[in-house]
């Protein structure tokens, strides 16, 4: 395959990964649009070092990712599109980074072949679409390895540098989502400079010139956040850090040690038909020959380790692998490519044969499954009434895998490396490509656009509240904040949030303990727009009906009404 029409597959690639229909879909709850909002009050409120959520100090995550938000949706409006961009910018700016990495190290044919894998495996596909900070963190983790590897190829001013631009990009790492961002570079790193047995490489790394550099990319934000809140160092590196990594049942994110086995299994699809054999190979015929392609397996296997020990789990803490595996991978298809007949070849040739048999399993599944679409509710955290129109909205992807599967066969009766690797290639962004219609009713039932859509048009001076609910993404829809009424603050998904209104007894305006709902609102001079479950139905049909007003079903559980203010008489001092 000629450099330039891998290159213009890339290109091809890349835009469908990362751009293309980027707003079609509302902002997925809770994730999207809770970050989203916080982008969307810094960058009303303009206050760029303490971050907010529905008007509350917010500091989970440092600001960095806020800020690039916010600042998307000052230059391009209030919408998913300019929501999504930094991440979708941070995407496209990763696979570029990999090809000119690879293309330094082993040429530009490999540095495309890497390029076009990793942006066609659907972990990274996913968080190069999504309003989370996942995808920024990779960028600067994966910039410290590559820096900190070809620093130790270099000599003098040009290895300082290398380090030095490696420091750099572990600080704003750090920016981007607090100690993992300068802890993962450090200990691939320090793992491989021991392998290699790089003397003095360690020091060279920790340099203090280095470290000066790491702490003015992070000390100006963090010293000012100290200042402004004393409780975060505390909570920064005791609660969302240390306690992060140690414990499993606070943070409902504790998974079996296999996990990111699973992960790399289905997320590094349909690449991850290749590594099993790959992998037996590359120990048994030690491929692994250039320093660089050992860099890369104790990148995955330091990576992999360290988060499988830790008790929080999530598949994104291992995107950089994505990037480490499609450079091996590259270079296995880099050696397919030049000689069909290599054992490389037919390496790839029998991991299509599995691809293929995959495909069709999966078209069979889901033209079978459809009509139990209903099932999948559950496991969606949806309603069956929602979950419905997934079976009929399934049937292209159907037909795309079936597709695919023929195309793996050609392929193979043709004992093709270059169609082997366009099968490879082609299959997420054209999947993903007929499975939008399944992505827009799992979207629309889990965004609170649907439920914004649904809420009739509120004047300014109406009160928007939510008793023990918060549509996640609602506040951004409606460009407003909302007063929570609630036990704990827990519906803002915000540990630091929780963790502030445990220990202080003054909670902030925009969050009202459940226990005074009763005097709130009967204290309130303005309209009330209350917003509730299932569960607080009743209470708010007999509010509705003692105020002249009806009650709408905004979502299959959540109710909505107006409530206008009570008269003088009845207000509750």
């Amino acid at each position: 395959m000629q450099e330039r029409v891998l290159a213009l597959l890339a290109v091809a690639v890349i835009f469908a990964t990362c751009c293309a229909r980027l707003g079609r879909l509302p902002l997925l709850a809770p994730d999207e649009g809770r970050n989203a909002e916080v982008g969307r009050e810094m960058s009303a409120s303009g206050a760029w070092l303490v971050p907010t959520y529905n008007g509350v100090d917010y500091l989970d995550k440092p600001a960095f990712y806020f800020k690039a938000v916010g600042l998307s949706l000052a230059l391009f409006g209030n919408n998913e599109t300019a929501a999504r961009l930094p991440s979708a910018l941070f995407g496209a700016a990763l696979v570029a980074l990999v090809y000119i990495s690879c293309r330094r190290v082993y040429g530009a044919r490999c540095g495309l072949l890497a390029a076009i894998i990793v942006a066609t495996m659907p972990l990274f596909l996913t968080y190069a679409r999504t309003v989370i900070f996942d995808i920024a963190l990779a960028f600067f983790v994966c910039g410290a390895i590559f820096a900190g590897y070809l620093a130790e190829e270099s000599e003098g001013r040009s290895q300082r540098n290398w380090h030095m631009l490696g420091a750099a990009c572990a600080g704003l790492a750090t920016l981007v989502k607090g100690p993992v961002g300068f802890l993962i570079p450090a200990l691939v790193l320090l793992v491989f400079y021991r392998v290699e047995r790089r003397q003095g490489a360690w020091k060279r790394l920790l340099a203090p010139l280095n470290l000066l550099v790491f702490l003015g990319v992070t000390l100006p934000w963090f010293v000012g956040l100290c200042l402004a809140h004393r409780d975060f160092l505390h909570y920064g590196l005791v609660e969302e850090s240390f306690n992060r990594f140690t414990t499993a049942k606070k943070f409902h994110r504790s998974e079996p040690f296999y996990f990111y086995l699973l992960i790399v299994a289905s997320m590094f699809l349909p690449w991850s038909f290749l590594l099993p054999e790959a992998t037996v190979a590359t120990w048994k015929r030690r491929w692994a020959k250039h320093p660089a392609d050992r860099l890369c397996l104790v990148w995955c296997v330091v990576v992999v380790v360290f988060f499988s020990i830790s008790q929080s789990k999530l598949p994104q803490y291992i995107l950089t692998v994505a990037v480490a595996c499609g450079i091996l991978l590259a270079r296995l298809f880099e050696a397919a490519l030049a000689n069909k007949d290599s054992y490389t070849a037919r390496l790839v040739r029998r991991g299509t044969v599995a691809f293929a048999i995959v495909c069709f399993v999966t078209a069979l599944v889901v033209v079978v499954g459809g009509t139990e679409a209903r099932a999948l509710a559950k496991p969606l955290h949806m309603s069956p009434e929602d979950a419905e129109p997934l079976g009929r909205a399934a049937l292209p992807l159907a037909v795309a895998a079936a597709g695919f599967g023929i195309f793996g066969l050609v392929a193979l009766a043709r004992r093709s490396s270059t169609l082997c690797f366009l099968s490879f290639a082609l299959f997420l962004p054209l999947c993903g490509s007929t499975s939008f219609g399944v992505l827009k009713v799992i979207f629309d039932a889990k965004s609170g656009r649907s439920v914004a859509e649904r809420m009739p048009p509120l004047p300014a001076e109406t009160e928007l509240a939510c008793l023990e609910c918060f549509p996640n993404g609602l506040p951004f829809y409606l460009r407003r904040t909302a007063t929570l009424i609630s036990r704990n603050g827990a519906e803002l998904t915000s540990n630091y949030i929780i963790a502030t209104l445990e220990k202080s007894s003054e909670w902030p305006n925009q969050i009202v303990p459940l226990s005074h709902f009763e005097a709130w609102l009967g204290n309130r001079r303005k309209p009330v727009y209350l917003i509730v479950r299932k569960n607080g139905l009743h209470k708010l049909q007999d509010l509705a009906a003692s105020r002249g007003t009806t009650v709408q079903q905004l979502a299959p559980e959540l109710w909505g009404a107006p409530l206008p203010p009570p008269s003088p008489l009845t207000r509750v001092e």
